[in-house]
């Protein structure tokens, strides 16, 4: 049973991918493409890890640092993103 809900998870995890890809193709702005994919791409990731620790319990403290760390670098990988795009027009 616990099986099962590892593939779930995985399968959420790469439905999560390829949907954030999706905005890239259409006629919005470069911002909005690129939130949408951060934030589809961190969920997926996510949930193949949480579906990985479901599958091998033994690996436990890599896949929590591997959630950890994946948490915090998109959360500062926004945040940079915002800042270049919001002094793109200030070269003092």
């Amino acid at each position: 049973m616990i099986d099962f809900f590892g593939y779930i998870c995985i399968s959420l995890g790469l439905f999560f991918w390829f949907w954030g890809t999706f905005p890239l193709l259409g006629k919005r702005s470069l911002l909005f493409k690129l939130h949408s994919l951060s934030v589809a791409d961190t969920l997926g990731s996510m949930s193949i890890i949480i579906g990985l620790l479901l599958k091998i319990p033994s690996e436990w403290p890599l896949l929590i640092l591997a959630l950890i760390s994946l948490a915090i670098w998109n959360t500062v990988l926004g945040y940079v993103l915002a800042y270049c795009s919001s002094s793109e027009g200030n070269y003092e």
